[in-house]
């Protein structure tokens, strides 16, 4: 239950634009990384309190909080190149948007109901460090599991023209970004890129998942 929490919570941060050169930015617009990431678990634990019993029983409605209020704020683009790794360039441009879109639907297919199950005791945000003008940050967390262990639950985030984005979830010293990579890299060693989308697209399917897509 605690990955199925933490990975839901950014289940869309896991997916980039076109890489751009790394430089240092100017001031990043909107909030700090740590305001970000704590102004948006309160918008969605305010919404879930409104209404929690519809929100378990409607993956629909669900589906449309977290497009609504996590999507904005995840880079899921970037996540999808990293996790593609070297495929991403031997990829077309139509199979990039498709695997960006399946792995969205997907992930949301898998955790998005879970996220019915995040109240406000679950978790800590923890006070920041680090330099926020190199461009990337971290924002450390602790979800509490249900017989009271915290675990550490990380969020990797870069500054974009359209402010800070998270892009990937550390649980447990364990990356989700390369969790994927690894995973889906022998999948695609063997069958190819066109194979592992057809996948997800067809698991998010039959999970009856329904959203607006990742962008």
């Amino acid at each position: 239950m605690i990955r199925r929490i933490a990975l839901a919570t950014v289940l869309a941060m896991t997916l980039p634009l076109v890489a751009q050169a790394q430089q240092k930015p100017a001031p990043t617009p909107g909030p700090s990384p740590q305001a970000l990431m704590q102004a948006t678990a309160q918008r969605m634990l305010d919404a879930l309190d409104a209404d929690r019993d519809a929100y378990r029983k409607d993956r629909q409605k669900m589906d449309g909080l977290v497009d609504r209020i996590l999507l904005p704020n995840f880079d899921t683009e970037y996540s999808a190149r990293l996790v593609l790794g070297k495929h991403w360039r031997t990829a077309t441009p139509q199979q990039r948007k498709r695997f960006v879109d399946a792995f969205y639907r997907s992930m949301l297919a898998k955790y998005g109901s879970a996220l019915a199950q995040f109240t406000a005791d679950r978790m800590t945000i923890l006070p920041f460090r680090g330099d926020e003008a190199s461009g990337q940050a971290t924002v450390r967390t602790e979800v509490r599991t249900n017989d009271g262990t915290r675990v550490p639950v990380n969020y990797s985030m870069r500054a974009t023209p359209q402010g800070w984005r998270a892009w990937d979830v550390t649980i447990e010293g364990i990356s989700y970004v390369k969790n994927f990579r690894d995973d889906f890299g022998a999948e695609i060693e063997q069958r190819g890129v066109e194979s592992v989308i057809a996948r997800l697209e067809a698991d998010a399917a039959s999970l009856g998942s329904v959203t607006s897509g990742a962008g």
